[in-house]
């Protein structure tokens, strides 16, 4: 149920897009190149890259990842991301 529910989240185009500026700009206050980031998070640059870039959605196992980083759950990261940014899943 968790996973189908936070599906019909990540299918939002704008959502998605504003994400990945989220994530980058995270990624950018910690002071971390992308490489460096994804060693941490344990993720395949190329594929932070593509998202980074909107050319390509993130998988739910490599947002939990990246939210771990930042010492959260995925639902919290997702909430904090709406609270910061404003924007609402549909």
């Amino acid at each position: 149920m968790k996973f189908v529910l936070l599906f019909l989240i990540i299918a939002n185009m704008q959502y998605l897009e504003e994400l990945a500026k989220y994530i980058k700009n995270k990624r950018y206050q910690s002071g971390l190149s992308l490489n460096q980031f994804c060693i941490e998070c344990e993720i395949e640059t190329s594929a932070l890259s593509r998202f980074e870039n909107g050319k390509q959605n993130l998988k739910i196992p490599n947002l939990m990842k990246i939210a771990k980083r930042f010492d959260k759950t995925l639902g919290e990261f997702l909430l904090d991301f709406e609270k910061e940014t404003g924007i609402k899943s549909e």
